[in-house]
Formats: C-alpha cells, structure tokens, sequence
C-alpha cells in the first residue's frame, strides 16, 4: 500500500503545477477590474453630461483625459517592469489607480472629474507592459498566445462587466458616484491580492513544483539558443525595423476600433437607438462579452495552430488578418442598420474577432526576447493609446459637427483596413538582433 501511494506521490511531482495559468488568470481578473474603472465613466457619462452640462466635444475630452498620461506612461511603465520586475509594478499600480477611482466620487465640475482621469490614466499605465514582461517571464513560445489573450481579454471582459455592473448599482443606488466608490476600493483589495499571489521568478513561487520550474527553463533554454546575441544597443534601435513600427501602429489602429467602441458605444446606443440606462448595461455587456469570448477562441487557435508545427508568420498573419476582415465588415454595416438588435449583433461579431489581436501581446517577447519585452510592450501600447486619446476627440468632434455616427464609424471600417495591413507586414519569425 505505501509503494502505490509512494507511486502516486511521484506521478503528481512529475506533472507541472501549473501556477502559471494561475497567474495569468488573476492577470484576467485585475485587467478586468482596470477596464471596470475605465468603462464606468462612459456608462455613467450621460448621466454626468447632465450633471455639469457637458456638450459632446467636451465629453470627447473628458473621454480622452485618461490616455493623455495613460500613454504617455507607457515606455517608462516598461522600463519599470523591465527594472524592478513585474511583481511590485502590478500591485503598486492597482492600488493607485483603485484610489483615484475612488476619487472620481467627490468630483464637483468636470474640471475636477478630468484631474481624476488623468491620474487613473498614470496609475493604470504599467499594467499592460508589466505583464507582457511576465507573459515572457511565465509561459513558453506555444502558450504565449494563451497568455496574451488571457491578459488582453480583460479588457472586454471588464468591459462587459463595468457595463452590467456599474449600471446596476447607478440604478440601485440612483448614484454614479456610489458607483465610482464602490469600484475604487474593490481595486486597491485586488492590488493586495496581486502582491500576495504573483512572482518575478518560476522558482520563487511556494506553490511551483520542480516539474513545472524545469518545463519553462528548459523551453526557455531553447528559445535562448535561437536568440542573436545582442548589440548592447540602446531600446532606441529597435526602431529600425520595420516589424517594430508595424506593430506599433497596428496596435494604434486595433486600439482606434476598440477604444471607440469602449468610449462611444454607451452613448451612440442611448440616444440613436433609444436604449434607457437598464437596456445599455445589457447590450453592453453581451457586446464585450462577445469580445472576451473571441480573444480566448483566438488564442487557442494560435497555440494550438503553433503546437502543431504552424509557422509564426503564417498564424499570425492568417488569424490576424481573419480578424481584421470581419471586424471591419461588421462595423460597416453598423452605419446602414436601424434595427437595435441587429446593431446589437453586428457590434458583437465586430468584437469577437477584433479581440483576436489580443495575441499582439504576444509580439513584443517574440521580438525582443524575455530582457527588454516590458520595454517593447510599453512601446507598442504606446502606439495603442495615441488612439485612446485621439479617438474620443475625434468622434465627439464628428459626432458635434455632422450630428450622426456614420463618419464616425466610417472612420473605424477605415481603422480595420489598416490594422490589415500592418500585421500582414510584421516578421513574426525571427527576433531582433538589437
């Protein structure tokens, strides 16, 4: 009896623990809450329109104020992360942003609401880069693209769920800022939670078993291997590449789409489509849901394409591109339907297959390698959230002058298009030799 459990003892020691999907799942639940704080704004904000009198150019600002120092953020975010590794970034980082969440609530003005913004925006900023340095860090070349949608599908689920939720409690409590209170203190629990749970190293982690230690060692060994040695250059050089700059801006024109979508959609579904406050939060929620389901679907397809002997350049570009078409088709014929439901289905499919390009969180250690990739993340959501900041204007700004979305959505069938292009342009194969 003693030699069968003894058996059974070394059977489970000889299986990978699994900490890492662990991990990357929490990642899922703390992108989720970061994109919880930056929907409830755009579901609270024709209630707080009405508030202060805000027109629809100052609400296109108002909008926009959270990427201002959300990009501007994002290099020194990656070199945090590179530096002082992703552990201390994560958790410092969710319990800021949680606090000016909080803040939001005591607003009086909408000069006071931007300030707010514009600090969730520095504080929200690391996140993204920091844990594409542990998606580096944690998984092997075919997982990464699992990894990368689980932390990149945050981003619709939160929003589905900011959505739902924080449209239940403005109804329950007949207040958006018990809303924006409620979220805040919720956040800094899970920044305590991150710091608790999440490790810079494999080998440091107390629930990591040797099996799973020598996995990702041993996978990362090889992929070292095949690493060129680096020029001791500067982050700068990286910008000779072409591959480099085509990811930057197909993130800008995936981030143009979403980002739109994720500021404007509440909006847009209120007061052309007649949807009341308990109606947005539902269609909202199944539209971005649709999203976070397609990022999982998307990065499964990958890996598992990958495993099986697939080429980078031919996954990528295939699965890519795949996105790129239907969401584009999708949002098109948005612009030439008046039924709700029907709107309501076309936004779903958009986001199903926009959200495929979560695995560009993937891109920047299939570049850079495990060293600089914070760097290169932070680069990339760089490019990302200049259309954060550009998008919101430029839609309030069309939606002012014409008094319609259609240009407005012209402009993201436009966006489709080219993030197209610029991922078909990207050499997926090889690593940078910087």
């Amino acid at each position: 009896m003693s030699e069968q459990v003894s058996t059974i003892a070394m059977a489970d020691a000889a299986k990978p623990s699994g900490v890492r999907w662990k991990i990357f799942l929490l990642m899922l639940f703390l992108i989720s809450i970061n994109y919880i704080d930056r929907a409830s704004l755009s579901v609270a904000m024709p209630v707080i329109a009405k508030e202060f009198d805000i027109d629809p150019a100052m609400q296109g600002l108002i909008l926009s104020s959270f990427f201002w120092t959300y990009a501007l953020m994002q290099v020194p975010g990656g070199m945090l992360a590179d530096r002082f590794k992703p552990r201390i970034v994560i958790a410092l980082a969710t319990l800021f942003w949680g606090f000016f969440q909080a803040l939001a609530a005591l607003s009086t003005s909408w000069m006071l609401l931007l300030m707010t913004r514009l600090g969730l925006g520095a504080s929200e900023a690391p996140i993204y880069p920091a844990g594409g340095k542990l998606n580096a860090i944690w998984m092997t070349q075919t997982e990464r693209g699992r990894g990368a949608t689980l932390l990149d599908g945050g981003a619709p689920l939160g929003a589905a769920l900011g959505s739902i939720v924080i449209a239940w409690l403005m109804a329950a409590f007949s207040s958006w800022r018990v809303a924006f209170v409620v979220a805040g203190i919720g956040t800094m629990l899970c920044g305590l939670w991150a710091w608790y749970y999440i490790r810079n190293v494999p080998r440091e982690h107390p629930s990591v078993n040797e099996a799973e230690a020598r996995y990702l060692e041993e996978a990362h060994a090889i992929e070292d291997a095949a690493t060129p040695p680096s020029s001791g250059a500067s982050g700068i050089a990286y910008f000779r590449f072409r591959s480099v700059w085509c990811m930057c801006l197909g993130w800008m024109f995936f981030n143009t789409t979403f980002y739109g979508l994720l500021t404007w959609m509440p909006t847009y579904l209120f007061k052309v489509h007649g949807f009341d406050i308990k109606a947005l939060g539902g269609a909202s929620f199944i539209i971005f849901f649709a999203g976070f389901v397609g990022e999982l679907v998307g990065g499964w397809i990958g890996d598992g394409w990958r495993a099986r002997g697939g080429a980078p350049n031919t996954v990528f570009r295939t699965l890519f591109g795949i996105a790129a078409i239907m969401a584009t088709v999708s949002i098109f014929l948005v612009a030439y339907v008046t039924n709700a439901v029907a709107v309501v289905v076309l936004l779903s499919t958009t986001l199903f297959f926009l959200r495929w390009c979560g695995m560009y969180w993937a891109i920047p250690s299939a570049l850079a390698g495990r060293g600089k990739s914070g760097f290169l993340g932070g680069c990339m959501n760089l490019g990302g959230n200049i259309a954060g900041i550009t998008t919101p204007l430029i839609v309030g700004f069309i939606v002012q002058a014409t008094g319609s979305y259609f240009l407005a959505l012209m402009y993201f069938a436009a966006a489709g298009i080219a993030l197209l292009i610029c991922s078909t342009l990207i050499d997926y194969s090889r690593k940078l030799p910087v």
